[in-house]
């Protein structure tokens, strides 16, 4: 079984890639609903969420754990490595900066998500370790996720607020456009007409999913241990009527959401 945890359900969106490329296994998500957002917490606090949010998926049988968050991804992945010997972890940050280094031509890249993930460096100490012409423009974009679990897809205020994000990148004239937010793939088509067609998207969910199916492909004793294909089993830490809805526009398929009583 493969285990997917993120802090609400933006997370999703991994599931939802993995299930396209690698539907023979089954998988294993947990929102931390009750506990969201990571992203206004301490790094200890965040650390702490993600080795109890990792625990719940390895008793359920996980083999392999990915972290679908990006403050998680950004603070916390050392420690889970130290704490859970021998398991596989795979993060979001580090397949897209290296997707978005080999897409770059200009060596100018942009990047939105939240306001933690942007403050946090990541992503700066990354390119400039890999090459110092990389030039990175960041641009925090806090309004998307509350706007996607509207439901606010097809509404003109949304296309308004993602062409308002960008255009400060725009100017910059990046040609590669990081999306740093599990929750942003919901509105890919918005952000790529208007980032423009010169500018190449890179969306972390797709190249985590390809990581961990590249993984698992060349890992015959691991297939052993991964469980055949079955519907996805989504825990939640809390419950509200309108999150069921929510996990339906990510996985565009109907499902049951399971409350996790710690």
């Amino acid at each position: 079984m493969i285990g997917v945890f993120d802090s609400g359900l933006g997370g999703l969106t991994v599931v939802k890639e993995l299930l396209e490329r690698i539907p023979q296994f089954k998988i294993l998500y947990f929102g931390d609903t009750a506990r969201t957002p990571y992203g206004t917490k301490s790094a200890e606090t965040v650390t702490r969420y993600a080795i109890e949010n990792t625990n719940f998926l390895l008793e359920k049988g996980a083999k392999i754990i990915v972290v679908a968050c990006h403050t998680v991804s950004s603070t916390a992945i050392p420690e889970l490595k130290k704490h859970f010997k021998g398991i596989p972890f795979f993060e979001v940050v580090t397949p897209s900066f290296k997707k978005a280094l080999r897409l770059t031509k200009n060596k100018k890249i942009g990047l939105i998500g939240t306001r933690t993930t942007v403050e946090s460096g990541i992503y700066q100490r990354l390119f400039m370790e890999a090459d110092l012409q990389i030039k990175l423009y960041t641009n925090p974009a806090p309004l998307l996720v509350p706007l996607i679990e509207e439901g606010w897809l097809k509404k003109p205020e949304t296309r308004s607020i993602v062409k308002k994000y960008l255009i400060p990148l725009k100017l910059r004239g990046i040609d590669t456009l990081i999306l740093a937010c599990t929750h942003y793939p919901i509105l890919k088509n918005i952000i790529a007409e208007k980032a423009g067609k010169r500018v190449k998207l890179v969306d972390p969910s797709e190249e985590v999913a390809e990581e961990v199916a590249n993984y698992i492909a060349s890992n015959t004793d691991l297939k052993k241990h991964l469980e055949p294909d079955g519907e996805p089993e989504i825990w939640v830490s809390d419950l509200t009527p309108n999150f069921e809805n929510i996990a339906q526009m990510f996985l565009r398929r109907k499902v049951k959401l399971n409350k996790l009583l710690w």
